[in-house]
C-alpha cells in the first residue's frame, strides 16, 4: 500500500498573518487570500490533472495544532486515507482524531515520536479547485 503521495500542504503560527502574507506577496509573488494561498501543479502519472499543496499562515494562538505545541504542521497528501489510518493504528501510532469528510477530501490528525501534529489528506482535487480564492503558479 502506498503511503504518503506529497506534500498536502505547510501551515505555521505567526503573530500577524496578514502582515506575512502581505510580506510574502511583495517579496515572493505569492497570491493569497484570508487563508493563505495554494501552490497548483500538474500529477506526473496524469499530467491533464491539477494538484494543489497549501500554504497558510495562522495566528500563533490557533488550536488547530493542538494537542502539539510545535508552531509547524505539516500536510501530507495519501491515497487510501481508511487504509492507512487502520494501518497506523495496527504500529500504534496515536491518531488524534476521527477522519472527517469533505466535498474535497478526507482528513484525520496523527502525532508524530516528537509531538508534532500531522494532518493526513485524502484529497479530492478537482473540488479542491473549484473552492480556491488564488492560486500561486
Amino acid at each position: 500500500m502506498k503511503r504518503v503521495t506529497g506534500i498536502g500542504g505547510v501551515f505555521f503560527k505567526c503573530k500577524d498573518p496578514d502582515t506575512v502574507k502581505s510580506w510574502y506577496k511583495k517579496h515572493l509573488g505569492l497570491e493569497t487570500d484570508q487563508y493563505g494561498t495554494s501552490f497548483e501543479w500538474r500529477k506526473a502519472d496524469n499530467p491533464d490533472e491539477k494538484g494543489y499543496t497549501a500554504w497558510s499562515p495562522m495566528k500563533e494562538d490557533t488550536e488547530y495544532f493542538k494537542p502539539s505545541k510545535s508552531p509547524l504542521m505539516i500536510n501530507y497528501r495519501v491515497d487510501n486515507l481508511e487504509e492507512l489510518v487502520r494501518v497506523l493504528r495496527e504500529e500504534g501510532v496515536q491518531v488524534v482524531d476521527e477522519i472527517e469528510t469533505f466535498e474535497y477530501g478526507k482528513f484525520v490528525h496523527i502525532m508524530d515520536p516528537e509531538g508534532n501534529k500531522i494532518e493526513l489528506w485524502e484529497p479530492i482535487d478537482r473540488e479542491y479547485g473549484k473552492m480556491l480564492g488564488v492560486v500561486t503558479k
